[in-house]
């Protein structure tokens, strides 16, 4: 049996724009919870980890950034997210489901799986309201940890798990929109497929050297080039 090429989709910004759904979440989630009437200090979101982000907000706000707030604050979130994303009305992102059906159909083995800064559960909610959960079957999510690094090594060790065979770093493919995405494939020694579909431009993901770079996922050769 050939060793499984392994493909690791980041969400927000690759395979989908929620049109600012989870920000809208998650900030409408920190005032309710903390009685506050407005955000004060904006922090990064763009690559992050769910717990990151939280930790950030909470501190900036003089808000104690406790384990226990930061569940306080996820499990609002997550009862903030269906309604943000019907109001934000995203889209999936061109290119996404013809290159997901086309993966899944490949007479190559081949894995489909997430690398995300997304809690798992809110990943599952985000690409539940774009009919998308059943195309992947495992992934690292941004449960309980700081950094990309954690989450790539999170989906390398559960792709492990899940193949019940050998796979090769060499065969493994991150597709993601920041240069984060970018430098965590690198610690877990995948190729990168980087998109220029989120908030980062072609020029700064190219200066991050990708083994490649593309507009969207909307590229009639993108699958030949990786399945090489």
């Amino acid at each position: 049996m050939s060793t499984p090429y392994v493909f690791l989709f980041d969400i927000d910004g690759t395979l989908l724009s929620s049109g600012g759904a989870g920000k809208m979440a998650l900030e409408t989630a920190f005032l309710n919870l903390f009685g506050l009437m407005e955000i004060r200090k904006q922090v990064p979101y763009s690559g992050r980890t769910d717990v990151a982000i939280a930790h950030e907000l909470l501190q900036a706000h003089d808000i104690d950034p406790s384990l226990e707030n930061i569940s306080k604050l996820q499990e609002s979130y997550l009862n903030q997210l269906p309604q943000a994303l019907n109001c934000k009305k995203g889209s999936v992102l061109p290119g996404v489901i013809p290159l997901l059906e086309a993966l899944r159909s490949s007479s190559h083995s081949i894995m489909i799986g997430l690398l995300t800064g997304n809690i798992r559960r809110g990943a599952q909610v985000k690409l539940g309201h774009y009919d998308m959960n059943h195309f992947f079957s495992f992934g690292g999510f941004g449960d309980g940890v700081h950094t990309r690094n954690e989450v790539a090594q999170a989906a390398w060790n559960e792709a492990r798990q899940f193949a019940g065979v050998e796979l090769s770093p060499n065969r493994t493919w991150v597709i993601g929109d920041t240069p984060l995405d970018i430098s965590c494939a690198r610690h877990i020694g995948a190729k990168v497929l980087a998109v220029s579909t989120g908030m980062h431009p072609h020029d700064e993901l190219e200066s991050h050297k990708p083994d490649l770079l593309a507009a969207s996922l909307n590229h009639p050769v993108l699958l030949s080039r990786m399945l090489v």
